[in-house]
Parts: structure tokens; sequence; C-alpha cells
């Protein structure tokens, strides 16, 4: 009887093992079918790394490039030379502008704004000492200015002139033209335009003229840019 019961008892134990597998997948399981697969794991990107602060040298180019980087300064398009690099062309290039007779002050007066004109200032005084001075009167409007052909109203006190105006305002004094000069013509008239003084020149290497005070007009054709001498 003891060895009826426990085979009866281990049938039970395979009954119950089978039943249970039945109950674990809801009843539906079907030969052949295995575990659920594990979800894969979430795949993550890489880090970018910020790209590193550039570095100056604690010199007088480098404080000048590091003070332009923190204000967002440029000189050109953002591809062009470093900020230290355009105050050194700049220098060179007043160098060139005085040997050949332009004033350095209206020349960098203009072709100077914004940025460039920042990047002068703060640049000028340790990179380019010759011409830091005349640099910063310049851009500050004063400066010697030139006239180019045009018909000029004499003023004791002129209307700076804008550059490449043909029209505007001169002061009396005595102005000169250089260069290879061909057919020029100028004039001073009244002020009800009666011809005072006038000259036609061919060919010329100099021209000087003396506008006065009690003059109306000056008016010039094909002569180059006029610059007070005094």
């Amino acid at each position: 009887m003891r060895h009826v019961r426990g085979v009866g008892m281990a049938a039970a134990g395979v009954a119950a093992v089978a039943l249970l597998a039945g109950c674990g997948d809801g009843g539906d399981a079907k030969a052949g079918d295995g575990p659920s697969p594990t979800p894969s794991a979430t795949t993550t990107s890489p880090a970018v790394e910020e790209p590193a602060e550039p570095t100056f040298a604690d010199t007088p180019a480098g404080r000048l490039d590091k003070l332009a980087y923190e204000n967002g300064w440029l000189v050109g398009d953002g591809s062009e030379s470093a900020p230290s690099q355009y105050v050194v062309m700049i220098c060179e290039s007043m160098d060139t502008q005085n040997k050949v007779g332009t004033d350095p002050g209206e020349w960098i007066a203009e072709r100077t704004e914004g940025d460039q004109a920042e990047v002068l200032k703060a640049g000028m005084p340790e990179l380019c000492p010759r011409w830091s001075a005349k640099t910063l009167k310049a851009l500050g409007g004063d400066h010697v200015w030139s006239y180019d052909d045009g018909t000029w109203t004499v003023k004791a006190k002129p209307v700076k002139p804008e550059f490449g105006a043909d029209e505007g305002e001169i002061a009396p004094g005595t102005y000169r033209t250089t260069g290879d000069l061909k057919d020029c013509y100028w004039e001073r008239t009244a002020k009800d335009g009666t011809v005072l003084e006038n000259k036609f020149a061919t060919s010329a290497q100099e021209i000087t003229v003396t506008i006065r005070a009690t003059d109306g007009q000056f008016k010039t054709e094909r002569c180059g840019r006029w610059r007070i001498v005094k």
C-alpha cells in the first residue's frame, strides 16, 4: 500500500508541473515557443566635444587678438588675417601713402569704419606707435581733407565732404595737386559766378591755387585731388 501511494504522489507532482507551465503563458503556449526576447538596450550617441577656447600669447599682438576675440571684432569677412596682422598691414600702408604724398590720416579715415576702427584704436599704440596719434585723430574726424573734381562753395567753416563727393564746401587757403596732370581746368569765381581766375593746363606735374575768403566757388575738372598746404 505504501508503494502504491508513492507512485500516485509522483504522478500528481508531474501533473502539477504541467498545469503550472500552461498557466505561465496564458494557457495558449504552443510547442516550440521559446521565451520572449529581451528588449535591446538603447544606443547612446557619443558626447560631442566642445571646441577648445583659443589661447593668446602675452604680447602686443596676442593681447590685441584676445581683445578682438572677446569683443567679436572682425576686420574682414571672417577668413582674413588676425586683427594684429591687419594693424601691421595698415601701418605699412600708411608709410606708403606718406611716401607718395597722400595724407595718411585722410587715407585711413576714408577706408575705416566699424570693427576696423575699433581694432586700430586698440592696436595702433603698441603695434604701430609711429602712426598711432595721427590714426586716433583721423578716426575722430581730425585730418586733412582733399577735394576731387567738382564745384565747391567757399565757406570759412565748411562741412567736411563725404569721400567721393563732387560738390560741397571748401575752406579758404592754398591748395595743391600733383601727379601726371593732363587737360586740367580750374577756376575761382565770385559769389555771382563771375570768373576771377582760371587756367587750363594741357600737361603739368604740380599746380597750386589760392582760394580767398571772398571767393564764391572753386571749380575743378581733371585735376586730380587738391590738398591744402597752408
